[in-house]
């Protein structure tokens, strides 16, 4: 199968067995799948297609679902693919990505690649499986610029390209930059994540204002960062005691919710976040974000075999994880959709990583 190959939809429809949730499987095939990192929306706004990763060609590439019929549409045929680099435009025109050692851009109607952007000898990738090793991208909500992270040498260095132009210019040198992420009501404002035990800061896109938003105190577990639209306010996980935001222009800091969230994401109208939970397992919960107790409600439960063991033992937090088997495919990762219906997530609870999608109850 190539470029362009088009699969018969693998769709199907059942019931969680706990919570009722409807639940659509997504892909089907024996291999791995997974959706775009949990704060990178897996479809255009229009919701004409669902972008995910698979294997099932024998390496990553790039698939579509074409929502209108369900029919799996692969879009790429490459052999350096950055799977957790892959970003929808905003428009539904292109899927944005890192291959080799540039950035590039497929057109989704004329599988046309173009690359915007080569950086040369770097790298863009970490060894490991946080989220410095993973090599997301980030997109403004007007498409405009494009943010990527990569390595050279031991420093990491922040990119930004404009992607009507092609120009691209480094903003920020220093020793870790992840998880970036451009602030939905602003296209000029980035979060992105310092080290382990330093994580919070942000940018502005000409790469003014550097700045630590929240200072770690001894032995909080900072991590899994969002954006809160609406309100200008940076959400953190701080593991395993909830979820707490900060403003990004007052410093006021407030709470989200108090149980043990993961992965949380708001939802793009910011009246709801969802998260999957760690250490334990109790599902994926969704809260409301706004009203200062964030109450959780089970959405459904993935099933997914990752549930938190490489993070196990007293405080391995300078360090990172400890290695045991916990690729980031085995993590839901729940994301909402454009219409804030659905949450998109990956589980691997057939012996295979599959997409699946879940209808937010009204």
């Amino acid at each position: 199968m190539a470029k362009g190959q088009t699969y018969p939809a693998e769709s199907q429809v059942y019931g969680d067995e706990r919570t009722g949730a409807t639940i659509r499987q997504v892909t089907n095939a024996p291999a791995i799948h997974h959706h775009p990192f949990f704060m990178i929306p897996a479809y255009d706004d229009a919701m004409q297609w669902t972008i995910f990763a698979s294997t099932r060609t024998g390496k990553p590439q790039i698939f579509a679902e074409v929502r209108a019929t369900g029919d799996l549409l692969q879009l790429t045929d490459r052999d350096d693919l950055g799977d957790w680099s892959i970003h929808p435009s905003h428009d539904g025109r292109y899927v944005y990505f890192t291959a080799g050692t540039g950035g590039w851009r497929i057109n989704i109607q004329t599988l046309e690649e173009e690359q915007l952007v080569n950086f040369g000898d770097v790298a863009l990738r970490e060894k490991g499986m946080v989220a410095a090793a993973m090599g997301t991208t980030a997109l403004s909500t007007n498409d405009r610029w494009w943010a990527i992270k990569y390595n050279i040498g031991n420093e990491a260095c922040l990119s930004i390209t404009d992607t009507q132009t092609g120009k691209s210019e480094i903003i920020l040198r220093r020793d870790t930059i992840a998880h970036l992420q451009f602030c939905p009501d602003d296209p000029n404002l980035l979060f992105y994540a310092g080290p382990l035990t330093d994580r919070v800061w942000v940018i502005n896109r000409d790469g003014t204002g550097n700045r630590r938003l929240y200072q770690r105190q001894p032995q909080e577990w900072i991590t899994h960062e969002t954006w809160i639209p609406g309100s200008r306010e940076l959400a953190f996980v701080d593991w395993p005691h909830g979820v707490r935001c900060i403003q990004v222009d007052t410093g006021v800091e407030r709470r989200v919710c108090s149980f043990n969230a993961w992965h949380a994401v708001s939802s793009p109208d910011g009246r709801l976040m969802v998260a999957d939970t760690n250490f334990p397992d109790i599902g994926v919960q969704i809260c409301d974000p706004r009203d200062g107790i964030g109450a959780p409600t089970p959405l459904c439960f993935p099933g997914a075999s990752n549930m938190g063991a490489h993070w196990a033992g007293p405080f391995p937090y300078a360090n990172g994880p400890i290695e045991v088997y916990a690729p980031q495919h085995t993590h839901p990762h729940p994301s909402f959709s454009p219409d804030n219906r659905f949450v998109l997530l990956t589980s691997d609870r057939t012996g295979y990583a599959q997409i699946y999608e879940v209808r937010v109850p009204v």
